[in-house]
């Protein structure tokens, strides 16, 4: 795991000492153990570690931070190039099935120097080209191959985006970073806000959706994309998919076929994302996607595995999964290390926090993750397994039991439909209206892509254009800066409303945001987070399956997974039909935190940001604080963008 940076600048007349060190700097917790940097021009080119001004002005220059995790020696530094001298890479992240590649490419003629995936991944795209390449990479990356012979700069993402990469357009060039904070050192890149972006997060808590981002000069490569830079002509880039879900695909395997399938794909992607220099360990709540990892890591390494898990525990009794934690721990023997949090933590971390996020999120849960990685730091493990993406993936949210009803209404199979909402209704956390009224509405608006409970609430105002700007937001600013509202995630969707469902979570909009958190949080303390859920070839393979087997009419959220790990996972947590994740006291921590919320809600900061209207906003805390009305989590929003505005120094 690392992060890079570059510059393409057709003038070549750049202050390249103070942005190469500054850019480095901000890039540190990525990689803490080594960094370097290439520079060229034409031809000439200047490799190095600490800048050292070439005898020409380089018109690209690329930078790397290096966190050591596959062959720690020099023979992996990085940038590294390729034997011929025409490729230069800078890359972040890891290919797990590198040996495979590199035994394919040993027998076509290629010769390997180092134990790295990166020299392989140099040797593949030079033999086999980027369109070829692509595809048969199973791992998490982004990376910036620089071609001197073609003058093209080729960045490239992973699959489903684990791994970030930001850039800029700029007016003689193109800058990309693995951050924001360390984009925001680079030549030509502004701080102004995209007001939509804006308003999507104040309203609706939505974030990393699509290309944009909350500041408007900045964007981010999709997922499964490549792009071709033309270094003589920056602005004429192409920008290409090179995998996509294959959404056309039918399993005919019987269910217990699928199971046994299924666990077989699952135990082999568990045993390549272990492989590994430094010390593994894994990140367990106690719920089934990380307990299925803990006990496959077990599984497949037997006693040879030092295993340590790493937890937050809930305060509250209500959340608190310590119980599911100690069964999977004592099972699988590991040494269990806990975090137990308090508001008083929060304020003293919420700073840094932010900054390590890059963009404001959704709510105080993701200090829990943040806490998990730190604890992992502490006990000196550098490289983490965890389960995000399963619930995309395999339909692990209750919502995904309301999308199916829908699907089941849509196609006029009312009977079925009425049989999985009637079994829903005995779900813990689950009511018969709530089921119900969900689907009906998932049906009438044409398919939801992504509607999670809370979003439901008061969705009739919101489709006659009541309640989308609150009072706490300035309408008259948001429709100057032509921010259209809109009922969000509801929009015209297939006939399988299911389907659509899992697609679009999986690649659009619940996915993309905790990637995000998950990247920040771990590399703040410099830990490479693994998430053996998202291979292509698992996701092709469950997304091929028929919908019951995912979620059964019985209302049985990952139905065939449950099944693939048993023997392997304990029972009681495979029997489990309850859903927790990481939850936080908010409401309380926010207002146990009342002076440090009000100093924040009343700050100049605040009172200049045009997106609020200042006046509702403080009405709107103080009847929350005086308990006329229900905590609202729009407070952690407001709080969460003011911190985030001041930090960055953002512009309206």
């Amino acid at each position: 795991m690392c992060g890079i940076a570059g510059v393409v600048s057709s003038q070549g007349r750049l202050p390249l000492a103070s942005i190469v060190d500054a850019t480095l700097e901000r890039l540190c917790h990525r990689g803490p153990d080594d960094l370097g940097y290439v520079a060229s021009r034409g031809r000439s080119v200047h490799l190095g570690r600490r800048w050292s001004q070439p005898e020409f002005d380089p018109e690209v220059v690329l930078l790397h931070r290096r966190l050591s995790i596959l062959d720690t020696s020099e023979a992996g530094w990085q940038p590294m190039k390729s034997r011929d001298g025409r490729f230069y890479l800078v890359f972040n992240g890891e290919i797990y099935n590198f040996i495979e590649l590199r035994e394919e490419l040993e027998r076509e003629g290629e010769t390997f120097h180092s134990r790295s995936d990166t020299e392989v991944l140099i040797a593949a795209l030079r033999r086999w080209g980027t369109a070829a390449t692509m595809p048969r990479l199973t791992g998490m990356f982004a990376f910036a191959l620089l071609d001197v012979e073609t003058r093209m700069l080729l960045l490239a993402r992973d699959p489903f985006g684990i791994k970030p990469l930001y850039f800029t357009p700029t007016e003689d060039g193109f800058v990309f970073a693995s951050e924001i904070k360390a984009l925001l050192r680079l030549p030509g890149v502004g701080r102004q806000i995209d007001a939509n972006r804006a308003y999507d997060y104040i309203r609706y808590a939505v974030t990393d959706r699509g290309t944009r981002t909350l500041l408007d000069s900045v964007e981010q490569l999709p997922g499964a994309h490549y792009m071709e830079v033309p270094l003589d002509h920056p602005r004429q880039r192409r920008t290409v998919r090179y995998w996509d879900v294959d959404q056309t695909a039918k399993s005919e395997l019987s269910f217990d076929a699928a199971a046994r399938e299924l666990r077989d794909r699952f135990v082999h992607s568990v045993r390549l994302h272990l492989r590994s220099d430094v010390p593994v360990g894994a990140a367990l709540s106690g719920g089934l996607d990380s307990s299925a990892i803990v006990s496959t890591m077990r599984h497949v390494e037997g006693d040879r595995l030092d295993l340590h898990t790493f937890s937050y525990i809930a305060g509250d009794d209500a959340v608190n999964e310590e119980p599911y934690v100690d069964i999977v721990a004592k099972r699988n023997r590991v040494t269990s290390h806990k975090v137990r949090l308090a508001a008083g933590d929060l304020r003293r971390d919420v700073d840094k926090l932010i900054a390590a996020q890059d963009e404001p999120f959704g709510s105080t849960t993701i200090y829990a993750q943040y806490r998990v990685f730190q604890l992992a730091k502490e006990a000196g493990i550098t490289v983490m397994l965890d389960g995000q993406g399963a619930d995309e993936l395999l339909g692990g949210y209750h919502y995904y039991i309301s999308a199916r009803i829908g699907s089941l209404l849509r196609g006029g199979r009312f009977l079925r439909a009425a049989r999985l909402a009637r079994n829903a209704t005995r779900l813990p956390g689950e009511n018969a209206s709530r089921t119900t009224a969900n689907s009906v509405m998932r049906l009438l608006a044409g398919g939801a892509a992504f509607v999670a409970p809370r979003a439901l609430h008061g969705l009739g105002r919101r489709i006659v254009g009541r309640d989308l700007f609150p009072s706490y937001l300035d309408a008259a600013w948001l429709r100057a800066h032509d921010v259209k509202p809109a009922a969000l995630h509801y929009q015209p969707g297939s006939r399988n409303i299911f389907r659509n469902s899992l697609y679009e979570t999986l690649t659009a909009t619940s996915l993309p945001f905790l990637l995000r958190y998950e990247d920040r949080n771990s590399m703040a303390f410099s830990i490479e987070s693994r998430v053996p859920f998202l291979t292509s070839d698992l996701a092709n393979f469950v997304l091929s399956l028929p919908d019951h087997y995912l979620v059964s009419d019985e209302g049985t959220t990952k139905n065939v997974f449950r099944a693939a790990m048993r023997g392997i996972v304990p029972d009681e947590i495979l029997d489990r039909r309850d859903k927790i994740g990481f939850s936080t006291p908010e409401r309380t921590w926010m207002t146990s935190l009342r002076d440090w919320t009000v100093a924040t809600l009343t700050s100049d900061t605040a009172r200049a940001i045009p997106l609020f209207d200042h006046k509702a906003m403080l009405e709107t805390w103080n009847r929350i604080d005086r308990g006329e009305v229900a905590y609202d989590r729009a407070v952690w929003r407001w709080c969460n963008f003011i911190r985030w505005v001041e930090i960055n120094g953002v512009q309206f």
